[in-house]
């Protein structure tokens, strides 16, 4: 039972002391640029709520096919990560528009996160 505190404990320190690292830097700039552009995407701009609605869809439609796809899921590629990511942040701004608000954020990272999945694609 003391080993297992033990371990435990050294789990909980090794973790504790990973935080302090730069891996989830919510705050301050990212250390990479996941996106080759850096600023407003192309849905934001798009001002015809109907062809965003479709659009953001589609972006959607083929994230969940992609993040549903036993070919990439066993990838060695980051093509999954991405889709799941693009899925997520696809149906947020989808969410948004339904009520007829463009959220810039999640649009933006909706077309980011999949053309992130694409590039790993090919």
């Amino acid at each position: 039972m003391k080993h297992s505190a033990r371990l435990l404990a050294s789990a909980a320190a090794l973790l504790l002391a990973g935080s302090t690292g730069f891996a989830a830097d919510i705050i301050g700039e990212p250390a990479v640029n996941y996106c080759r552009t850096v600023g407003t995407s192309d849905l934001v701009l798009t001002d015809n709520m109907v062809e965003l609605k479709d659009h953001v869809v589609k972006l959607m439609d083929e994230s969940v096919a992609v993040a549903n796809s036993p070919e990439w899921i066993n990838s060695s590629r980051p093509a999954f990560v991405w889709a799941s990511e693009a899925k997520v942040a696809c149906g947020m701004a989808y969410g948004y528009l339904k009520t007829n608000y463009k959220d810039e954020d999640t649009l933006n990272k909706c077309e980011c996160f999949h053309d992130r999945m694409v590039e790993y694609m090919h």
